[in-house]
């Protein structure tokens, strides 16, 4: 075997990176359930005694703890004090109520670890792994990975891109949105448009329980209304808005969630689609965003798929050209992509 050692050296840099990204998340996770970045921010400068005593957790906990966190960069250290800080660019991501929250995103990867046996039985098997069937922890953290992109885009742009959509929904319009999970986006559409009638429909009966909880904990209570149903057969017609955020991929039938939609639209309704970014050429989507998205889709969102016929698992990478072929084949017969960031495509679909 001839080794280029160059390039050996390059993947195991690679390797090594992502090694301590693993560690990383664990950390991440454990940081945010002690609500250490918030302690930090509290004392900082602080050491890892003054941390440790805001925080209730042991120092030499703590010291590890906040030295691995500016080994990755999420905590800055002063050696000349022995002192740790957040920037104002960390404090925003890791540690503001009102910020990013991205330690949160950990959940993710560390919820799905714990099922790693069953799920490698269903890639061995060529099975599916359901969501529901998941640690809890994940919609937790998949609620919160998304929720700051919503709440920076949707009201202010997303909806805005769609045609005349904004005034229905102000003057009032009925709106379900479809596979909604904790129901972030429900709420978020129900506080921005009062009079709009706000129908958040998830398949899931915890992740309604929770949705509700939500809207109670933030004294919205009614203004919007969570029922259990499926993509395929929610309830209801003529609606004015039917959306379905980062989930239609992760369906085994997109194709008939797409198609029960456009039959409960009004005639002049609008389907707003929010799938996860993705160029329509794989080479276009190796990237840390696309690398990202095909890691949890191969074990989130092709594995749910593949629970039910027809199995479709379209995946987290699908891309425009896909989800407008199905969105075509459902009856849309104008489609077009309204918006997009380097985490969404937000496409408009029309009867």
């Amino acid at each position: 075997m001839a080794v280029d050692e160059d390039k050996l050296n390059e993947l195991l840099g690679t390797f090594v990176t992502d090694v301590g990204g693993s560690y990383q998340a664990l950390s991440a996770v454990i940081g945010d359930r002690l609500g250490l970045y918030r302690s930090l921010l509290a004392v900082m400068p602080g050491t890892p005694a003054e941390v440790a005593a805001e925080a209730g957790v042991g120092e030499r906990y703590m010291r590890e703890w906040l030295q691995g966190q500016a080994a990755g960069g999420y905590v800055t250290y002063d050696p000349a004090t022995g002192r740790f800080s957040l920037t104002e660019e960390q404090a925003f991501a890791l540690a503001s109520p009102d910020g990013m929250q991205i330690a949160a995103a950990f959940l993710i990867p560390v919820a799905v670890a714990k099922n790693i046996e069953r799920i490698t039985e269903a890639m061995r098997t060529n099975g599916g792994f359901a969501w529901h069937d998941h640690d809890p922890a994940l919609f937790e953290g998949t609620e919160r990975f998304f929720r700051p992109g919503y709440v920076a885009n949707l009201v202010s742009s997303w909806i805005p891109a769609l045609d005349g959509v904004d005034e229905k929904l102000r003057a009032g319009a009925k709106v379900a949105d479809v596979g909604c999970g904790h129901g972030a986006s429900t709420l978020l559409l129900a506080e921005s448009y009062p009079r709009s009638e706000i129908t958040g429909f998830d398949y899931h009966r915890p992740s309604i329980e929770q949705a509700r909880r939500h809207m109670a904990e933030a004294g919205q209570g009614g203004r919007a209304t969570f029922d259990v149903a499926t993509a395929a057969d929610f309830p209801g017609t003529d609606y004015d808005l039917v959306a379905v955020f980062d989930a239609l991929h992760d369906m085994p039938d997109p194709l008939g969630a797409a198609t029960h939609i456009r039959e409960s639209l009004k005639p002049d309704g609008t389907f707003l689609l929010v799938e996860p970014f993705a160029n329509d050429r794989v080479e276009d989507n190796l990237n840390p965003v696309g690398r990202l998205y095909y890691g949890a889709s191969a074990v989130i969102c092709v594995a749910h798929s593949m629970t039910e016929e027809p199995r479709t698992a379209l995946g987290a990478q699908a891309g425009e050209a896909r989800l407008a072929e199905i969105l075509r084949d459902a009856g849309f017969t104008r489609i077009r992509r309204a918006a997009e960031t380097p985490f969404n495509l937000i496409l408009e679909a029309r009867p």
